[in-house]
């Protein structure tokens, strides 16, 4: 392949069970088989893989008989065109938190294939003006990918050079971050910098760890100050933790007859940002008046169990409150009435998909 998938490799790796016609046989008739991960694994005929391959060609609309290396590129122009809305990007990314890098994520995605055609920008400047990017994300890029050395400043990398220059201060502090990227800067070699990039993230991530570090084995350790100095624990200095504030908010789960379920969509900003959720109330004075505005007919209104749910700064205690409704529902532009089904495709916060699931 050329252009960005050159050196580019393509596994194909087999979950489900093939019909014994499937597999590859020898002379006599016998399976063929192949070490996989140290498992004896049983091969399939290529003409398997073929002709999956020509069923996933017609989903993105390819017609059979065009010519392999013409594959590619209507892959990608049926990829370009159809695209991935919002919704879709935050419903696999739901339930896994920090959803402004979903959004950033689908948002720069769409940058690149608009204004770069599909190539992932290969300059600085570039790359730190596409959403959700900084300059130590724009740095990896460039370092690992050996297209220029530029120095990362992850959590990882503050930890190692931390120890290892000794390094004191609160690392949400300014004069701490502007310390350590001048040490970043500084150790960043001119060749094999990606080598460098790489291995100094990974010493991060596995050897010299929050918590258990790997000392005796660590190859820089005959010249890190905090392991001579015995301080290795007490670096990065920690941060004293607040005691995190509590909130109360009231979940309004408004059903119709048709099991329909009322969902709102959040703006793009602050928790839950961009995904669907209920309708919410910080007090439950004023439930039937805000109820009375989607629909003048409520059946039934109960109360249901409290959820407590943490995030980084400050616990969130839920009560939810399911709302029957006997006629149709008066919707506003940032509503939607949707079936459990039509959910399931949606971002929704994970306290809310709970207690989807849990409704009759």
């Amino acid at each position: 392949m050329t252009g960005s998938l050159t050196n580019t490799r393509i596994e194909y790796h087999i979950l489900q069970s093939f019909p014994v016609t499937c597999l590859n046989r020898d002379d006599v008739g016998a399976p063929k088989t192949a070490v996989v991960g140290g498992t004896t694994r049983a091969r399939v005929s290529s003409q398997c893989w073929k002709r999956q391959v020509r069923l996933e060609m017609q989903e993105f609309g390819i017609k059979l008989g065009i010519r392999t290396k013409h594959v590619k590129g209507l892959l990608l122009e049926a990829c370009a065109v159809a695209g991935a809305s919002e919704d879709q990007v935050m419903s696999h990314w739901s339930g896994l938190g920090f959803y402004a890098r979903a959004r950033n994520l689908h948002q720069s995605s769409k940058i690149i294939v608009d204004q770069f055609k599909g190539e992932i920008p290969k300059r600085f400047e570039e790359l730190i003006a596409l959403p959700g990017i900084g300059t130590s994300t724009a740095g990896a890029i460039l370092s690992l990918s050996s297209i220029e050395p530029r120095p990362i400043l992850d959590g990882n990398v503050k930890r190692v050079l931390t120890r290892f220059f000794n390094i004191s201060g609160d690392l949400k502090l300014s004069k701490t971050n502007n310390k350590l990227w001048s040490l970043a800067i500084a150790c960043l070699p001119e060749k094999d910098y990606s080598f460098y990039t790489q291995a100094i993230m990974d010493l991060g991530a596995t050897i010299c760890t929050s918590k258990k570090t790997q000392c005796p084995i660590c190859p820089v350790k005959r010249n890190c100050i905090a392991f001579e100095k015995n301080l290795v624990s007490l670096l990065p200095n920690k941060t004293i933790k607040k005691k995190k504030p509590k909130q109360t908010v009231f979940f309004l789960i408004l059903k119709d007859q048709d099991n329909n379920i009322l969902l709102e969509k959040r703006e793009n900003k602050g928790i839950w940002g961009g995904l669907w959720s209920f309708p919410e109330l910080g007090t439950n004075k004023h439930i039937e008046q805000w109820c009375n505005k989607i629909s003048q007919d409520i059946e039934n209104i109960e109360y249901g169990k409290i959820i407590n749910h943490g995030f980084s700064h400050f616990d969130l205690e839920i009560t939810p409150v399911v709302i029957d409704i006997k006629d149709t529902m008066s919707l506003e532009d940032h509503h939607g009435r949707f079936t459990k089904k039509q959910i399931s495709k949606l971002g929704v916060p994970k306290p809310v998909k709970s207690l989807i699931n849990q409704l009759k």
